[in-house]
């Protein structure tokens, strides 16, 4: 039977465990607030943007930019955009388990990542990966001239054909207790499927197609990118909000169990030490 000062000690580790959850929870759900202004605010345009492109994609020439150019290599760059801490549950396990199946699916002679959070970093530097570049700390201070850079870079990688596509993984926000794991193309841009009974109509362009395709698709690829992060941001802080809940729940019944059982070893105690006075007064002189 444990003793009463170690079940006291277990208590307070707990119960001082659980103030520190809770705390997490509470800058969670305030940061949250903010990641989800951001995230709702930048989804109309950055799909919008999408579609308009995707759909110039489709009917415009691909000579009229590079970035619109389909290549038949097998050289894919991933961008693995995970947290820089953890205790957020199964946030960049997700991540994780995501970049290492689509690339098992893919070259792996021809296959580089550019890493965008430590988890990520930690996971794939111990690993037999070609990283091409690595961010951390992305998150603390968030900020559209970092897509703007990320985006600079692979356009970069991409114009100098030292890649043939670029894929990013990330988690979506869905809500606080939801993410979801999405793969998607960012270069080349992708075309729309068109549908048999759809008409075959085609843009005036003012300016030419090749002025506009060299302002427009760098700034879409720029846009994504934000969004990409808009997006892990906004999941991460629902991530841990949850599971720092689900801790703090943890530790208010793991305290409640064991002030139960501390209460049955106290009554056990007293109960002997009732037993040996009775039994003394009792026996014979």
């Amino acid at each position: 039977m444990p003793a009463l000062v170690d079940l006291r000690r277990r208590i307070r580790s707990v119960r001082s465990t659980q103030q520190i959850t809770k705390a997490m929870k509470m800058i969670s759900a305030a940061k949250l607030r903010r990641a989800q202004d951001a995230i709702y605010a930048a989804r109309p345009y950055a799909r919008e943007m999408l579609e308009v492109l995707n759909g110039l994609a489709t009917r415009a020439d691909p000579a009229e930019h590079p970035l619109l150019q389909q290549r038949d290599g097998t050289r894919t760059l991933l961008v693995v955009v995970t947290a820089d801490r953890g205790l957020c549950g199964a946030f960049n396990a997700n991540i994780v388990r995501a970049a290492t199946g689509f690339l098992r699916g893919r070259d792996q002679s021809g296959a580089s990542l550019e890493l965008v959070g430590r988890r990520g970093r930690d996971y794939f530097r111990r690993r037999s990966y070609t990283v091409r570049a690595e961010r951390v700390g992305v998150f603390q201070a968030l900020r559209y001239a970092t897509a703007r850079e990320i985006a600079a870079e692979l356009i970069q990688e991409y114009l100098e054909e030292r890649v043939d596509e670029v894929h990013v993984v990330y988690n979506e926000f869905k809500s606080i207790i939801q993410q979801r794991v999405v793969v998607e193309r960012l270069l080349p841009i992708e075309k729309l499927v068109l549908q048999p009974q759809e008409p075959a109509q085609d843009y005036i362009y003012e300016p030419t197609p090749k002025q506009l395709f060299a302002t427009l698709l760098p700034r879409h690829v720029e846009v994504q990118v934000w969004r990409t992060l808009l997006e892990s941001a906004a999941a991460e802080h629902g991530a841990r909000m949850a599971a720092m809940d689900a801790a703090t729940n943890n530790a208010a019944e793991m305290i409640e169990k064991l002030t139960l059982y501390m209460n049955k070893v106290r009554q056990a105690k007293i109960t002997n030490e009732i037993i040996e006075v009775v039994s003394g007064a009792g026996s014979p002189g």
